[in-house]
């Protein structure tokens, strides 16, 4: 509980990725390790025999995992009930969220470039025919299609995006990983995407509103449940991509104290973190020092911000964040790491 060293503690800064961490954090806490993202096959109409007479609905609820391979189960487990062939249409629903696909303060060229159109309903990570698509629930409907059809269903009407009604029959689920699985990739490998349909999740399960914004009031809400400082803090977007959020050292520092202390966390945090010359982001870096496999921290690259944070040998909790217009990456990564490595060296 000492501290040992600090700078500018309380200078709110552009944080980049380390604004993962904040999503992180909120998002343990609120839906706990275990927690798992679920996608429905919902049907509008009734069943005669092998017949479904009405329509089909692929109802999202943001998992950011749902991939082809699942929606063949979900095909498998609808013709388990007996339906060969359905009269109506095939309709995605992503009404879980809203329709924004990208966050405030975002560079036009971040859409897809850094993050596919963020959705309720994405396969594939919007992946559909070898391009990210601009409409993913559409494109996750006619993935199904194809699901249904290897499946041995014929579905006569065409593919939309729509919304279900209230009490619709259920005919399929799947659930994700849970939620320390999902945190391990999107950390290791710094995903954006992962990150914003989560802070939409914290909006939604928590507000009923599936909105950027909703979910940075979750996380700042949780922040304040927690005695994590919010002075000078502004969270608009879950990646870090905004140019418009802020975070400070000492706020990063009292969040990974806090999940930390905390039995239930402890190791899904770690876990998820970059370790230092061994995995994701940091795979490349601090190789050879003392730092390499003592140092798991998650690191934060932007055009105006350099960022690492995390833990030493359990011994030490640090933030580093640098600004600039542009920050020089190479300066800030090499002072990043000798930091590093002197606490390691202790």
């Amino acid at each position: 509980g000492r501290t040992v060293y600090g700078l500018n503690l309380m200078k709110p800064l552009i944080p980049a990725s380390n604004e993962k961490l904040a999503v992180t954090y909120a998002a343990l806490v609120a839906f706990g390790p275990a927690h798992q993202f679920q996608t429905d096959v919902v049907g509008d109409g009734e069943q005669q025999g092998a017949l479904w007479r009405g329509d089909l609905i692929l109802k999202g609820y943001g998992d950011p995992t749902l991939s082809t391979l699942r929606l063949h189960a979900l095909a498998a487990q609808v013709r388990a009930a007996g339906i060969t062939r359905v009269t109506g249409r095939l309709v995605g629903d992503e009404s879980y969220f809203d329709s924004k696909r990208t966050a405030p303060g975002w560079k036009s060229w971040f859409f897809i470039n850094e993050s596919a159109p963020i959705s309720a309903l994405t396969v594939d990570r919007g992946r559909y025919r070898g391009r990210t698509s601009r409409n993913p629930a559409l494109a996750a409907t006619e993935i199904f299609r194809e699901a249904l059809r290897a499946a041995g269903i014929s579905v006569a009407g065409r593919s939309l995006v729509g919304k279900a009604e209230e009490g619709l029959l259920p005919l399929a689920q799947t659930v994700s990983l849970p939620l320390e699985h999902v945190l391990r990739f999107m950390n290791r490998e710094s995903d954006n995407f992962t990150a914003e349909i989560l802070l939409k999740q914290l909006g939604t399960e928590l507000t009923d509103q599936g909105t950027t914004s909703a979910g940075s009031a979750v996380v700042r809400q949780i922040f304040a449940e927690h005695q994590i400082p919010l002075s000078g803090v502004r969270i608009v977007d879950g990646s870090g991509l905004s140019r418009l959020n802020r975070l400070t050292s000492a706020t990063l520092v009292a969040m990974l104290r806090k999940g930390y202390d905390d039995p239930l966390l402890r190791e899904v945090l770690l876990s998820s973190l970059p370790v230092a010359g061994r995995t994701g982001t940091l795979r490349r870096r601090m190789r050879g020092s003392i730092a390499a496999g003592r140092v798991v921290a998650k690191t934060g690259t932007t055009r105006e911000a350099s960022a690492l944070s995390g833990y030493v040998k359990r011994r030490y909790v640090f933030a580093i964040l640098q600004n600039g217009s542009p920050v020089s990456l190479s300066s800030a990564r090499r002072a990043q790491d000798r930091f590093a490595a002197v606490l390691a060296a202790n």
